[in-house]
């Protein structure tokens, strides 16, 4: 799956100059946690989240200073809390530097955006304009309603050597002492594994591949193999 097929659109946003009042509306009416920010061509300049506006002067929720911190603070890391804390427009609070993809990106590098750079959504831009979003909640949403998508129910033999030529690429699976039955789509898994974890991926395995109804294991620690 791509981003467009998972993203929200439209989108709502802000622009620079709205107050910081409403944008906190924005966010609570639409019960979203962030908005992009953009300019009149539909560009992202900015992100305003929740974080942002934490605290601030009119809630009473200040950090306060201790003198102590004071003097490891530099007077423009004190300066830019203190804009954060009293700015009126977003233009002064939001984060400038935007991590964005584009409708084609797939889901799986949407995921690692979002991972790597510890962010909780996307923008997702066409020719350089806004044209979706997509939120970590989008992608539980994408595997919640996930279908396997079978037209076909393949054959126990094409199972058999789809699985074992999937676990034979994995560096932790030994193949070698492993093997699969698979009749009428229930797999039995024989042989044996060095651990508890190998065991388990190998049983993720067979669940996880098309076509599978059901799966046995039969499977033994490694300290029986010699028998």
């Amino acid at each position: 799956m791509k981003a467009r097929d998972v993203m929200v659109s439209p989108v709502i946003t802000a622009k620079p100059y709205f107050t910081i009042q409403h944008v906190a509306k924005l966010l609570a009416e639409h019960r979203i946690s962030a908005v992009p920010v953009v300019d009149d061509d539909s560009r992202v300049v900015g992100m305003v989240s929740e974080g942002d506006l934490l605290h601030r002067a009119e809630t009473g929720t200040i950090r306060p200073l201790s003198w102590w911190l004071s003097l490891l603070s530099s007077d423009e890391a004190m300066a830019a809390d203190y804009i954060k804390q009293r700015a009126v427009k977003v233009a002064d609070v939001m984060t400038k530097t935007v991590i964005s993809a584009g409708p084609d990106t797939p889901l799986n590098e949407i995921a690692v955006l979002m991972e790597k750079n510890a962010i909780k959504r996307v923008p997702i831009l066409a020719d350089g304009r806004l044209v979706g979003i997509v939120s970590r909640a989008n992608l539980i949403q994408a595997v919640a309603t996930a279908r396997r998508g079978l037209d076909i129910q393949p054959s126990d033999e094409t199972i058999r050597e789809r699985l074992l030529a999937h676990l034979n690429a994995q560096p932790w699976a030994h193949t070698q002492l492993l093997n699969v039955t698979v009749n009428d789509g229930v797999v039995d898994l024989w042989g044996f594994v060095k651990s508890e974890t190998e065991r388990k991926a190998i049983r993720v395995a067979a669940e996880s591949m098309a076509g599978v109804r059901a799966v046995n294991d039969h499977m033994s620690g490694w300290e029986h193999s010699a028998a």
